[in-house]
């Protein structure tokens, strides 16, 4: 029998079996974001061995260590960008994947990041932004939304968030996209490009935590907070028509840069 590429029976033979049971929580979005990871790499037919996944410390570096039966490195927190930009420099010829949270890559690691786009590295960093730091307990980051309730801001965040794609795009990136764990075709599509891009790109993917961030924020539910994905992202090309008014309290997916 034939396996279609990128189907749930193809894609098994690129995870651990001894990974299971996931140490997700459930309702995590970071599981739809490692299946959206592995489709785009099927589809592609991408191989493995010619690939480095970076990971730092949260719940977004368990997506490839230790799920990926590949080359894994889980390294200390904030610094995935900076050991993947150690590894592109002594062997040019990988493909190296950063995989993190935001926490991760755009707080601690805020600064690799953005001096990793303004020099175009060639990588591809996939940002799995659930707005929180969901592994230790639930405190405020750079990407929680303003107003929202979080165990370090009880009364509600009272700074402004990064956009972090934005960020990132006018660091220099040569390759820039969001989208959510809601929008998983236009996801995979956006993996794919960034996986194939040479130079910096950078794939934000909004992903729910509805354990740390939406029992606090009234999206107490998996589904809750996928539909919350659903009301809430608006195309850039859509936004292009629309008002301010409109667009508040939205936010824009798609490629920002590409």
């Amino acid at each position: 029998m034939v396996v279609p590429l990128g189907s749930t029976a193809s894609i098994l033979k690129y995870i651990r079996p001894k990974s299971f049971p996931t140490p997700f929580c459930p309702g995590c979005g970071h599981g739809i974001l490692m299946g959206a990871i592995l489709r785009a790499i099927d589809e592609l037919g991408l191989d493995m061995d010619s690939m480095l996944f970076v990971s730092g410390i949260g719940c977004g570096g368990w997506i490839p260590s230790p799920h990926f039966n590949a080359d894994t490195l889980h390294v200390t927190h904030g610094r995935p960008v900076a050991f993947a930009t150690g590894a592109v420099l002594f062997n040019p010829k990988l493909n190296v994947v950063v995989i993190g949270g935001d926490g991760d890559i755009a707080s601690i690691g805020g600064n690799h990041l953005i001096h990793a786009a303004r020099r175009n590295l060639d990588m591809t960093v996939i940002c799995a932004n659930n707005s929180i730091y969901g592994m230790t307990g639930g405190q405020v980051t750079p990407t929680t939304p303003l107003g929202a309730m979080t165990a370090t801001t009880p009364k509600g965040n009272p700074e402004p968030p990064f956009d972090l794609s934005r960020l990132v795009a006018a660091a220099g990136a040569s390759y820039v996209a969001r989208y959510s764990v809601w929008h998983i075709r236009p996801l995979i599509k956006a993996l794919q490009k960034a996986l194939l891009h040479k130079g910096f790109a950078f794939v934000e993917v909004l992903s729910s935590c509805p354990t740390q961030f939406g029992r606090r924020n009234d999206l107490p539910t998996p589904a809750r907070m996928l539909r919350h994905f659903k009301e809430t992202c608006v195309p850039i090309s859509r936004a292009k028509d629309m008002s301010p008014e409109e667009l508040a309290g939205k936010t824009l997916i798609g490629e920002f840069v590409g």
